[in-house]
């Protein structure tokens, strides 16, 4: 972008309450910048910082023209770094400081379910929920550190990822276990909630009643919607849970875990690595999860490839006939996410056959996840 056209953008955004949205990966950092437009969040920049920690590490801002303002590709250590980066980015080229930054915080435990504003109380039930997540809290607990110290005068809010699957009945939300462990929050929670809501909230007007939703991505699950309320999910107590996905493992036959932990001697440490970073297409295909990598080994007859790949897209076919059946036929289908939005061979070997149920052409949509701005949309609604 010219520095005059810079320049005009900076004088439109002026001093606006600007929406800082964060959307924290395992190894990246996306967000937006959001300003209050006429009828919905209007972006002001948007980027991603990819491969963190990695040599093959991405940094890149754009402008709400879709232009690039920012383009780096070397490494940056951590998500500590990217957020310095993106505060430098947002003050050259918007000249301006967020009023708030909103949080995409994965799993907030029982007793965090809403969005709300964040203070030392809600930091210190996050801290209490760590062994419902803990590979994701303690990560989002850092982030909202960083933001803080980033951006002193903002206000902090926290969009929980499981908030949107609050309506699932009890009958999703029990396992078959004994009821005092419900009682101490072992339950059902379902995540991707914010992408859901996103999907939602473009549909508007035109989701019908009976809806199920995919989104599939290195992390993946499904949703049943009656009337844009969620009433099942396939993720459960954690993002482990459900279908296989990129390197989890999805659900298992509790059976297999205690012939891990008798035969192979794994504790509970050497359980999560495996189940979270081992499993799933990587630990199938014998090393690889990326799905474009895989439809290549598959056209090269690779058996690996192709048993990884059929088994992540029967488990999202065996999902979708449930729903169907759960919501007494079906409307429409969503496919979003990475996966969901750009493989054809993973969305037509999930769909094959599935006619037979009523779910014909005319009935899938594919949609891109918003998750960025349905935080601001949050985080204004808060403010």
């Amino acid at each position: 972008m010219e520095v005059a056209g810079i320049n005009r953008m900076n004088s439109r955004i002026g001093n606006q309450n600007l929406i800082l949205a964060l959307n924290s990966g395992s190894s990246s950092l996306k967000f937006g910048l959001f300003r209050a437009g006429a009828n919905d969040e209007e972006p002001v920049l948007s980027g991603s910082a990819d491969g963190i920690g990695r040599k093959s590490g991405s940094f890149r801002i754009r402008a709400s023209d879709g232009s690039l303002l920012v383009q780096r590709n070397d490494i940056l250590e951590s998500q500590d770094d990217a957020l310095a980066a993106i505060g430098e980015a947002i003050s050259a080229h918007a000249q301006s400081t967020p009023t708030a930054v909103g949080h995409r915080v994965v799993h907030g435990g029982p007793w965090l379910r809403t969005h709300q504003i964040i203070t030392p109380q809600v930091l210190g039930e996050l801290r209490s929920a760590t062994h419902f997540a803990p590979l994701h809290i303690p990560q989002a607990l850092k982030l909202i550190a960083s933001a803080q110290a980033n951006f002193p005068g903002a206000k902090q809010y926290a969009c929980f990822d499981n908030a949107f699957h609050k309506t699932i009945p009890e009958v999703a939300a029990h396992f078959p276990l004994p009821q005092r462990l419900f009682d101490l929050g072992i339950q059902r929670y379902g995540f991707h909630g914010l992408s859901y809501e996103s999907l939602v909230h473009q549909l508007g007007s035109d989701l019908p009643q009976r809806a199920i939703f995919a989104h599939l991505g290195n992390g993946a699950s499904l949703c049943a919607l009656r009337n844009g309320i969620s009433i099942d999910t396939t993720m459960g107590l954690t993002p482990t849970g459900g279908i296989p996905m990129g390197t989890r493992s999805g659900d298992l036959d509790p059976g297999v875990l205690i012939y891990l932990m008798r035969n192979e001697k794994l504790d509970a440490d050497a359980l999560e690595a495996m189940l979270n970073h081992e499993s799933g297409l990587l630990g199938l295909s014998s090393g690889e999860s990326d799905v474009k990598a895989l439809e290549v080994r598959t056209r090269g007859n690779d058996p690996h490839a192709a048993l990884a790949l059929n088994i992540f897209a029967v488990s999202v076919r065996k999902m979708i006939g449930a729903y169907t059946a759960l919501l007494g036929g079906v409307d429409l289908l969503v496919f979003a996410g990475g996966i969901g939005e750009h493989s054809d061979y993973v969305r037509s070997a999930a769909t094959a056959g599935l006619e037979a149920i009523g779910l014909t052409k005319d009935k899938i949509r594919v949609l891109a996840a918003q998750e960025e701005i349905q935080i601001a949309r949050h985080c204004r609604a808060l403010l």
